[in-house]
């Protein structure tokens, strides 16, 4: 919708009369309206180019690919606008407002026009980032800048995404080397005896850390020799909070070494008064700082173990027992809190027990004995040929 002015000319009560603009400039200017919006407006010298201009516009928008081209909505901007809007748990909601400012208000391409951007600039952007990012980082900002700019699309602020056929470096995910028993009780006995169940409880139970600092004593039934998971202490707070995903809330066999070292540590440092089994001397839940990375990087130096080791590999370490014990990777994903077990594959599938043996043995035992037959097929099949024949030897006896 919209209309063409004469920009020469106006209609008043006395008749036709000349406007100021008279004779200078071009006379036509379209303007049209998209979603009850005046958009774009452009001038002709010719009252038919005007309208055609016009037609355009209202053919776009009827198509939905209308681009507002005069909106001087920048990059960084829009990716503000468009992380508010988001339904981002407030851990997830920090990380991506902290790359948005880092990483694309804090370049040249956050002060461009959003509509302006071309692929070159995203691929010069992509480049200047791999400088400072590791490839797996550098994929994941990518794809938030994907994300920004598929939503721009749909509010038609852009008429497609230039962050398209970029060069990104090769994202190789490092292969996970799990702790040993061995090492987890070395880590265990290096903590301080505040600290040392909460070793165990992690590596036995594969939580996440918020997981583990925000259980209570009412989710642990030893009765029924399970744990149930249902809160975590976000990063950076101490307030209780869902758990990352509704495959998180979950229910883990509790196992006898967990067992004993929970009623050892309940006995010595009793829960506090809402149930939290994992407390600092003067009675608060540890934080996610201080124990992550003040009281277990000690604890890692103090036994040894390879430098960079974090409260995470415990729930590595957990996922490598089950697997080397024959557990599923549907199993594995769901004591993990996975959604499914692709991660599970990607993630341990190096270190699932080598099955060469198992392949030689099912087909050895299928070839072995005095007849081989094909699979689904009746060892005692035999041809209508061989039956024909079977039965004229039997009638000529």
């Amino acid at each position: 919708m919209g209309h063409v002015e004469d920009r020469w000319y106006r209609t008043s009560p006395a008749g036709r009369e000349r406007t100021p603009r008279h004779g200078t400039g071009r006379r036509w200017r379209a303007r049209p309206t998209v979603d009850g919006r005046e958009r774009t407006a452009r001038s002709f010298d010719r009252k038919a180019d005007a309208e055609r201009y016009l037609t355009t516009v209202e053919a776009e928008a009827l198509a939905g690919v209308y681009v507002d081209r005069s909106d001087r909505t920048t990059v960084a901007d829009y990716a503000r606008h468009w992380a508010a809007a988001r339904p981002h748990r407030p851990s997830t909601a920090r990380r991506v407002t902290s790359a948005i400012e880092t990483h694309i208000a804090g370049t040249p391409l956050g002060a461009r026009r959003l509509a302006a951007v071309t692929p070159s600039e995203v691929q010069a952007w992509v480049t200047d980032r791999s400088r400072i990012l590791s490839p797996l980082t550098l994929l994941r900002l990518v794809g938030l800048l994907r994300s920004v700019y598929a939503a721009a699309v749909l509010d038609r602020l852009v008429a497609s995404s230039p962050a398209v056929r970029l060069a990104l470096p090769a994202a190789r995910r490092e292969r996970i080397v799990p702790l040993t028993v061995g090492q987890v009780r070395a880590l265990a006995d290096a903590m301080p005896a505040r600290c040392s169940a909460m070793v165990i409880t992690q590596a036995g139970l594969g939580l996440r850390i918020g997981e583990l600092l925000a259980l209570r004593a009412q989710d642990v039934s030893f009765l029924a020799r399970s744990v149930r998971i249902e809160q975590q202490f976000a990063p950076g707070g101490r307030e209780r909070a869902d758990v990352k995903t509704p495959t998180s809330r979950r229910t883990v066999p509790l196992p006898q070494v967990v067992a004993e070292a929970l009623a050892g540590h309940m006995r010595a440092w009793p829960p506090a008064a809402d149930g939290t089994l994992f407390t600092t001397s003067r009675g608060t839940p540890w934080s996610h700082r201080y124990y992550g990375t003040e009281v277990f990087r000690a604890a890692v130096a103090g036994a040894g173990l390879p430098a960079g080791t974090t409260s995470h590999d415990l729930r590595h370490h957990y996922a490598s027992v089950l697997l080397h014990a024959g557990e599923s990777v549907v199993a594995v994903a769901e004591r993990l809190g996975h959604e499914n077990a692709v991660l599970v594959l990607s993630t341990y599938g190096h270190i699932m027990p080598n099955s060469a043996d198992a392949t030689r043995q099912a087909v050895d035992g299928a070839w072995s004995g005095d007849k081989i037959t094909a699979p689904g097929r009746p060892a005692a099949a035999v041809s209508s040929g061989s039956r024909r024949s079977a039965a004229r030897q039997a009638r000529n006896g």
